[in-house]
Formats: C-alpha cells, structure tokens, sequence
C-alpha cells in the first residue's frame, strides 16, 4: 500500500497486552501463580521484537503492561516509554476480575498503576482488563478505575465468549457512566458483523486462526472500509513459537494459545503494511466527538 493510500485511512490503535506466556488464562490450569517465578522469562526478549518491527514501520502503540512484568523488568518499561510508546496498565496478577472482590481489585489496581508511574515519571490513565474479565459481573470495577485516576478503558469486548464480553454492547467509542456518576471512556475491541452476528476482528488469538485475508477484510469491514478507527491487540508470547509447552492444558486451551505462533510475526507485518497504526490516545482524538453516552444500568439491560 502507497503512503499516500495509508495516510487517507482512519488511525487505528495499535496494543500490546505485555504479559509472559504463564500469565494467560487459557494455561491457568496448568501453570499456578506460585510456579511463575520459576518459568523461563520470555516476555523481554518477544517485547523487544516487537518494539524493533514498530520501529521499522514507525509505527507508536499503546503497551498494556502487567504490574507483576513491571516488577520483574523494570528496564524493559523504561525502554517502551524511551521509544516514544503509550504505557497503560494491565493490572497487576492477570487475574480475572469478575473472580477477584472489590477489594482485591483495588488494591492490585492501585500497585500496579504506581509502579508503572514510578518508572516513567509519568500519569498512566489508560486501563486494559486481563483476558476482557469487565463484564456485566464486573461493572463495578469502572468506579474503581475512575477513583484510581484512569480516564479510559479497553476491556469490554462486545460479543458472546465463555470468558469474557457483554453481547449489545456498543461496537464504536464511547462514554461510559456508572451509577455512581462516574465517566470513563471506552474503546470497544474490533468486532465484524457477518449476517448480523458480531464476529471478533480485533487480534489476538482470532488473528493467528483466521486466515490472514480474512482477518484483514474482517477489519477493514469493521472500519466502515475506511472510515471509523479500530483497535487491535496481540501478545509479545505470539511471536514466540519457541515458548515452552505444556501438554497438559485442555485441546481447547492449547489451540486458543499455540495455533499458529510460527506465522503471527510475519502477519503483524503485513498488517503493518495494510493499515495505519498509532497509540489508543491518538486513535481516541481522530473518533467523532460525539460519542455516545452508555450507563451502567444500560449494559446491564442488554439482551
């Protein structure tokens, strides 16, 4: 694609949920919290593969970076931030939320939130929920949010999966508002719709399974072909087909983790070439500024 066809495209918001391959959900099972510190660390080595390809396409995205890699590789999120790259938070233990008390939720929330503001000396205001656990059990985590200082969120995922998403959902960027009055804006993850039903378009595990002309026209469809701003997300452990595996994990699990590993990196860049890219911040100020307003009590009435 010519620069001057890419430049006429909408800004999409290029993420990156910075988490190691034994933090996922789909190997909980399998690899307990306590066994992480005895894992081999991968997640600085895959990280800086993609900060490199980024750099090649001069390409800035927003890295939602988990409080517990924060911890464990400071250096790597100072060397995001140095590169010019949006750091958000991811929480702190990849835990899902709807599992975890109010309380617990606030306090992982407001550790991992300093620390990522103690290393780059800057506010972080931007929030990603591991594996999209903001559902309609767990709307009351968007007031703690907003008391912990963050002003917009990307965890809700408008579709139906056993894990995460709230089906009716708005599929565009808006402005949620709690019953408590609270404001928070939104950026939904990218679905398609195919005969009516939401289909994900948006990265992640559905990038490495479709195959790559039909993610790409997935997207683009998304997009209006061209006219509203998408966001995408992926995984420093999807470009890493060397990650150890565990056989133990359910057939389920291991071909939601494992398929396609080997061609994610090569189709990152194709993407890259496809579509324009920039941080959830800039892709934000290029949406129409008539967002629309979502309550609660709203998203708890959906269908």
């Amino acid at each position: 694609m010519s620069d001057r066809t890419q430049s006429a495209q909408p800004l999409h918001a290029m993420s990156v949920d910075v988490e190691d391959y034994f933090h996922v959900a789909a190997l909980s099972n399998v690899i307990p919290r306590d066994s992480w510190s005895s894992q081999p660390l991968r997640v600085r080595e895959n990280t800086e593969r993609l900060l490199a390809l980024f750099e090649r396409y001069h390409v800035k995205a927003t890295f939602f970076v988990l409080g517990w890699v924060a911890e464990h590789c400071p250096d790597l999120v100072r060397e995001i931030d140095r590169a010019g790259h949006e750091i958000a938070s991811h929480g702190y233990s990849h835990q899902l939320i709807y599992r975890q008390t109010p309380e617990e939720f606030r306090q992982e929330t407001r550790h991992s939130k300093q620390l990522l503001e103690d290393l780059t000396g800057k506010p972080v205001v931007g929030y990603r929920a591991a594996s999209y656990s903001i559902t309609r059990d767990s709307l009351w985590a968007l007031d703690i949010l907003v008391e912990c200082g963050f002003k917009w969120d990307s965890s809700i995922f408008p579709v139906h999966h056993d894990k995460y998403g709230i089906p009716g959902s708005p599929s565009t960027p808006y402005t949620l508002k709690t019953d408590k009055g609270a404001i928070l804006q939104e950026f939904p993850l990218t679905t398609a719709k195919i005969l009516g039903m939401p289909i994900p378009a948006a990265g992640g595990g559905y990038f490495r399974q479709f195959p790559y002309p039909l993610f790409r026209h997935l997207f683009a469809q998304a997009s209006g072909f061209g006219i509203r701003p998408q966001i995408f997300y992926l995984h420093p452990w999807e470009v890493d087909p060397g990650q150890p595996r565990f056989n133990n994990a359910s057939w389920l699990s291991r071909f939601r983790h494992y398929t396609n590993l080997d061609k994610c990196e090569k189709r990152l860049e194709r993407l890259l070439q496809d579509f324009r890219f920039g941080t959830v911040s800039d892709s934000f100020a290029a949406c129409p500024t008539d967002q629309p307003v979502v309550s609660t009590r709203q998203m708890l009435a959906l269908a």
